[in-house]
């Protein structure tokens, strides 16, 4: 299959930077036998616009997940009409550079397209729901090698988040979304997605949910922890503990959108629904992050990449919410118009201290 010989030759064929960047280590191969690196791709990423990532993206990462152009609102817009211009533009930029597709996301309460959210009756929503996974997943059977199949079920406390899905269908959504995912596209690994599911309590409901996929005799392969945190809040005896749980229910682990936000939040997770106000305070560097937060980042992303490897037999996966600090979207959310520094390349596409860091684990084996 496509998606086989894919990964059989991720991590090969290395593209050079610009001059002067010739020698900058590459992730997927300083990382080849331990588990792959990805990363998101936007719209102009995907279409070949952003020329900078055109040569970095290829040569850092051997897997990436479409930001936004798979979500139900963009890829399924009108009852009867789908738009598999991006998607399919995925697969071919995929195909051309030696890079797995994760596929992002059949399943999520947000971003659905209006007529989705205005569907009333249940039988209608019900086919919508059916339609809508039998047709994109089976359309990329081949093609990608895994589906992030439901995102965000999950309260803070482990229940069931209140959504259009729950409401219509009731809580064997999930279970039934991975039924028609693997039937329509079997042998693509499929997965679980969810931020703060390290947390005991969120933690545990994912348990309770997976447990619930596997009773009824249905196939998921993974789960994901997204692993949107904060700097010098690392949670990483949650992390290894998660680690360990969900590997001992037989899936795979992944860190699937990983960043560490530097500027001030009062709250953790991604829910997208929170916003905070603008205020200066709330963007203090806007000209530049300080050294002495460098730092602060390049300890937070060692100590994370430590914990990985001591996993590297669970783990098969870590994915980076975006390529460089310009594109994240914690330049947007909460707080609209700052200046963020959450991933390993900056805004001119070099590699920053953190990056160094998580690289040196493995020259100097420590």
């Amino acid at each position: 299959m496509f998606t086989a010989a894919i990964l059989l030759n991720a991590c090969s064929g290395n593209k050079s930077l610009p001059a002067g960047s010739k020698a900058t280590p590459s992730l997927k191969e300083i990382f080849k036998d331990d588990f792959s690196i990805g990363t998101a791709l936007n719209a102009s990423q995907i279409e070949g616009r952003d020329k900078q990532a055109a040569i970095l993206v290829p040569q850092q990462f051997n897997m990436a997940t479409p930001e936004n152009i798979m979500k139900a609102e963009v890829i399924h817009p009108e009852w009867n009409r789908y738009d598999f211009d991006l998607a399919d533009k995925l697969v071919d930029y995929g195909r051309a550079n030696n890079i797995g597709i994760n596929a992002h996301t059949l399943i999520w309460h947000s971003q659905l397209p209006r007529f989705a959210r205005q569907i009333q009756n249940v039988d209608s929503f019900r086919l919508f729901f059916n339609e809508h996974i039998k047709t994109v997943a089976a359309r990329y059977h081949g093609k990608v090698f895994s589906w992030d199949v439901v995102n965000e079920a999950l309260n803070e406390d482990g229940s069931m988040r209140k959504s259009i899905f729950l409401d219509k269908l009731g809580d064997g959504f999930v279970t039934d979304a991975f039924r028609l995912a693997a039937e329509a596209s079997p042998g693509t690994e499929l997965y679980y997605n969810d931020y703060n599911n390290e947390q005991p309590a969120k933690r545990a409901g994912c348990i309770t949910l997976i447990k619930k996929i596997q009773a009824a005799g249905v196939r998921i392969d993974g789960v994901g922890i997204q692993g949107h945190w904060h700097l010098g809040k690392l949670p990483l005896k949650d992390i290894e503990q998660s680690i360990l749980e969900y590997s001992a229910l037989g899936l795979k682990v992944m860190f699937t959108e990983l960043d560490i936000e530097v500027l001030p939040r009062n709250f953790q997770g991604a829910d997208v629904s929170q916003r905070m106000k603008s205020t200066p305070e709330t963007n203090p560097y806007p000209g530049g992050l300080p050294d002495s937060v460098q730092q602060l980042l390049a300890d937070d992303y060692e100590a994370l990449f430590r914990l990985f490897l001591k996993h590297r037999d669970k783990i098969t996966r870590v994915t980076f919410w975006g390529v460089d600090d310009g594109q994240s979207w914690l330049n947007g959310w909460p707080v609209p118009g700052r200046t963020n520094y959450p991933l390993l390349f900056d805004r001119n596409f070099k590699p920053k201290p953190a990056f160094y860091k998580v690289v040196a684990l493995k020259q100097t084996g420590k």
